[in-house]
């Protein structure tokens, strides 16, 4: 049974804003292990004569092969959701989970960019509440970070019919004011 698509879980009263998967360098380190045993799976095969081990060699080679399929379907399937109300973050091939945080609950946000970062597009979120650790506090290797940011804070901490974010969605419903 695939996973429930994440916006299942929003509101009829709620509004998305954004909705993205992590970054896609999350799945660099996965994919350079992958050729690395690869790379020396195949060196070893070609130095060893025996049979038996040619099958060992094959098998493992599978194996490696189907631990990176997992690793990607599971960045495919995570989810990163923002809404006018919260913030949500689904996962999970097996077993799905779905992490929130009401946006009235949030009383500080930090971003964090390192230098891979800045050169490839992506930051950490940090979510902080009021004197408890929520289901969801940190988001790494998000896309689009200044984006993020700046429409979390435009939805915390603004007013909520003055946001671009409320502005682009007026403008696209016909008849309504703003």
């Amino acid at each position: 049974m695939a996973p429930r698509e994440v916006d299942e879980y929003i509101l009829p009263t709620e509004r998305r804003v954004l909705r993205v998967r992590q970054h896609w360098t999350v799945l660099l380190s996965p994919m350079t292990q992958t050729a690395f045993v690869l790379g020396l799976l195949f060196f070893l095969d070609s130095k060893v004569p025996i049979s038996s081990v040619h099958t060992i060699i094959w098998y493992v080679a599978l194996a490696t092969v189907f631990r990176l399929t997992v690793f990607v379907l599971e960045w495919w399937i995570e989810r990163i959701v923002i809404t006018d109300k919260r913030v949500m973050q689904a996962k999970g091939i097996i077993t799905h989970k779905l992490a929130m945080m009401p946006l009235s609950k949030v009383t500080d946000l930090t971003f964090e960019r390192t230098l891979s970062g800045r050169m490839f597009g992506y930051g950490t979120m940090v979510v902080e509440s009021a004197g408890q650790i929520q289901g969801l506090n940190r988001i790494d290797y998000m896309p689009r970070p200044d984006e993020v940011y700046e429409a979390l804070t435009e939805l915390i901490f603004g007013d909520k019919k003055q946001t671009r974010s409320y502005m682009s969605y007026a403008q696209t419903r016909p008849g309504r004011r703003v």
